[in-house]
């Protein structure tokens, strides 16, 4: 037997170990005091379950996760289902497979805590705890063990001597060594099943590379056994001791603590259906709610007409009333912004700050409203709504943060003696900011809070189609300490915008996200009318595209794909737009993007089954339907789900996938749920990177290989402002993913991201000569000795 290590010394001394720890009967518990840290020994995530009709994790382990009971409470669940059934079940143990993921996973939803274990030694632990139950129930349970730690196979070997029968795995071509020691030489008698996977490469190759990581770690027993440097004691040390002896120093930060000093937004644990069932009941409770909206000028509401709001999802259900602003509210709007510009502006950079921090409270306080809103005037699902609160809290944190960091005190600047050069931040004073309706709430607070945090006084103009939404949110921003007079609401039609408030020269800046036509509109006037040159900063849209050549892993890709394309309806400005997909791997993908497409649930927004609602209204479906037209004349329409004719009082469009011959057959953004497919040959990548830079767009890419060098040939090529590799091209997160394009997609400087409060801010240098007053102070006083 060719090893590293002596095997047969090993297994003799962790069987002493385990006869000693079994004739003293010790169990696995912890002390009170350390209950906190150690109770979740017991957690269902410990160790995932699979039952031989299940496929993987996602069976009983999923089912476990969304049900959120502990380990040995799951086992004793199952021993009662066994005995009712009057059966015998195959329960086979494994460690936490993929727990890294389910650790990224709960710092990306902001979840309270980890619902895995964050060290090895605690699933040790764990492992343990439940083989001990399992092995005591040897009515209702054909107990697997799958393991290639050479201490929990003699543990389980010695708790289960009076076991009438079960059985140890191992993965073929793994932890052979260890297992021929323990059959052979030693002579257990303990049957090994030895599995392997089964299936073409291109299926199999994540799968091995997964378990060359698994094995390669350094907490690996596997790799820990090939070392020279690790001795045998440490090898066999008890991880309940480990578990002991570890200190919250050691341990992986929190979720909500990912981020440093800023917290990291909360998220709702959507697996727990008790939760989930709390989270619907409040929603409903809120469906017949009705919301006002009027302009809000120095803190008074502005009388006039009201306008009906009616639900997307269907028409004939009402969200509320808008009263909009005419000239003269447009007129006094702008006269008590100007006014208290130059308070605001002197404001301390702190102030500023506590008040986006204490709105960040706020929104969360109050997400069921904000969520409800979401749901019923802009057609969000719940998920996307949920998603939507917690990127405005993360915008008011972040600008907060970066408020304090550019704004508190003046830079100093190096200089010469006798001198002192210090670099000032100052708003520049009326600020516009006028936010779509695809992002009702993130969008909307992060124009505002931006251009508060650094000094300006605000115009928020709110899209038409979901003015209740803004409404709400301006309402907590002034209950977090922003003084009416500094925000002021003005919903009302872009046409008076641009004839009455972007030619006021009292107007400093303006902040716009829309459609690139508009933005070039708003640039044109500020120009016309305006002596000095206004700055804009515009987020616009994109032909979004994603790349995959044959390397992709097609199942991850098709995942990917169905998010980028059909989340939201495809109404975000990072959608995909165009997939091109290298020929050898077309046909496939395509078959699978459309069995994905059948399993998607178009209906009702505020029902969680729903994974896409409409579009936005009525109006949105005209290009959609007439784009539609064309391409059943100019391409081949591949698929296009069925629309269910319960739905025909809302604004549906169902998804469809369209195969293309070009880039070029694309004249404009299709915005909504439509997904061109383009096959490319691998030799002609660099066609792919021409056309994609040809349209002049430059928002968002996608990149799906598991080959460097093309990875890297896309990402030197293409000129767009974000790139996505082997994940979905949407979401983007604050402070993590700062988000803006280039080109027809946008000015710059990205949202979220450490450049953009200065565009928001003009600079002014203090030079001071510190010596005018009698000489050089610091030069006087040094001792030249």
């Amino acid at each position: 037997m060719q090893h590293s290590r002596a095997v047969k010394e090993l297994t003799d001394k962790l069987l002493t170990l385990a006869q000693k720890a079994h004739a003293a009967n010790i169990s696995i518990t912890v002390d009170a005091e350390e209950s906190e840290r150690l109770e979740m020994s017991l957690d269902i995530f410990a160790a995932v379950f699979t039952h031989p009709d299940l496929s993987g994790w996602s069976g009983l382990g999923l089912a476990v996760q969304a049900y959120q009971k502990r380990a040995l409470s799951v086992i004793h669940w199952l021993a009662a289902l066994a005995e009712n059934q009057h059966s015998k079940i195959p329960l086979r143990l494994v460690k936490g497979a993929y727990w890294d993921s389910e650790i990224k996973r709960a710092q990306e939803n902001g979840l309270v805590n980890y619902p895995v274990f964050t060290h090895k030694s605690a699933t040790d632990v764990s492992y343990l705890a439940c083989s001990q139950l399992i092995l005591s129930r040897p009515d209702v349970f054909y107990p697997q063990f799958a393991t290639h730690n050479a201490h929990t196979l003699a543990a389980v070997y010695q708790r289960g001597k009076q076991h009438p029968g079960y059985e140890f795995q191992r993965l073929h071509g793994m932890g052979e060594p260890l297992y021929h020691e323990i059959m052979e030489a030693k002579n257990w008698q303990i049957p090994c099943r030895v599995y392997a996977p089964v299936g073409h490469y291109h299926e199999l190759l994540p799968y091995l590379v997964r378990r060359l990581l698994e094995n390669g770690a350094n907490t690996s027993f596997i790799n820990q056994i090939n070392s020279a440097d690790i001795g045998v004691d440490e090898l066999v040390s008890d991880p309940v001791e480990m578990v002991k002896a570890s200190t919250n120093k050691t341990a992986c930060v929190l979720p909500g603590a990912i981020y440093g000093t800023r917290l990291n937004s909360q998220g709702l644990n959507l697996a727990d259906p008790e939760l989930l069932q709390q989270l619907q009941q409040n929603l409903d409770n809120l469906t017949d709610k009705q919301w006002q909206a009027s302009p809000l000028i120095n803190g008074s509401h502005y009388s006039g007409e009201q306008h009906i709001i009616n639900n997307p999802f269907d028409n004939r259900l009402t969200v509320g009333s808008v009263i909009y602003a005419d000239n003269k509210a447009i007129e006094q709007a702008v006269n008590f912004a100007a006014q208290v510009f130059i308070e605001w502006r002197l404001s301390p950079a702190t102030t500023r700050a506590d008040c986006l921090l204490k709105a960040a409270d706020l929104l969360e306080q109050h997400r069921l409203e904000l969520v409800s809103l979401c749901i019923r005037e802009g057609g969000r699902t719940i998920k996307d709504a949920l998603a939507e609160v917690r990127e405005a809290v993360d915008y008011c944190r972040y600008y907060a943060q970066s408020a304090l960091e550019e704004f508190s005190t003046p830079q100093k600047l190096p200089g010469v003696t006798g001198e002192e050069n210090l670099l000032h931040h100052y708003g520049r004073g009326v600020f516009v900011c006028i936010s779509p309706w695809n992002f009702p709430i993130a969008i909307f607070i992060g124009q505002v809070t931006a251009a508060l945090a650094t000094g300006n006084t605000v115009i928020a103009k709110p899209a038409s189609q979901t003015t209740l939404t803004a409404m709400r949110s301006v309402e907590l921003l002034h209950q977090a300490g922003i003084p009416e007079s500094v925000l002021q609401f003005l919903p009302t039609s872009g046409s008076l915008i641009g004839q009455h408030v972007l030619p006021n020269p009292r107007v400093a800046g303006v902040a716009f996200t829309g459609s690139t036509e508009t933005a070039q509109f708003i640039n044109r006037q500020l120009a016309q009318h305006h002596q000095a040159i206004v700055p804009l900063i515009a987020e616009t849209g994109g032909q979004n595209a994603m790349i995959a050549d044959s390397s992709a892993l097609v199942e991850q890709l098709v995942q990917d794909v169905i998010v980028s394309a059909f989340n939201s309806a495809g109404q975000r400005c990072s959608a995909l737009r165009v997939l091109f997909v290298q020929q050898e791997i077309a046909d496939k993908t395509i078959a699978m993007l459309i069995g994905a497409m059948q399993e998607l649930s178009i209906g009702d927004p505020g029902s969680y089954q729903t994974d896409m609602g409409p579009v936005i209204d009525q109006a949105a479906l005209i290009p959609l339907n007439a784009h539609l037209e064309t391409m059943r004349h100019q391409a081949k329409l591949l698929y296009q789900l069925p629309l269910d004719d319960s739905l025909r009082h809302g604004s549906f469009f169902p998804p469809c996938l369209i195969e293309i011959n070009s880039l070029s057959q694309l004249t404009q953004e299709v915005f909504g749920p439509v997904l061109h497919l383009i096959r490319y040959k691998a030799s002609e990548l660099g066609q792919v990177i021409e056309a994609v830079n040809a349209t002049g767009y430059g928002l968002t890419l996608g990149i799906h290989s598991r080959i460097d060098a093309n990875i890297k040939t896309i990402q030197q090529g293409v000129k767009v402002g974000n790139i996505y590799v082997n994940r979905n091209m949407i979401g983007a997160v604050v402070g993590v993913q700062p988000f803006g394009g280039m080109g027809l997609s946008g000015t710059g400087p990205k949202a979220g991201g450490p450049d953009y409060l200065r565009r928001f801010a003009i600079e002014q240098t203090v030079t001071t000569n510190t010596a005018a007053i009698g000489g050089n102070a610091s030069l006087l006083t040094r001792d030249l000795r």
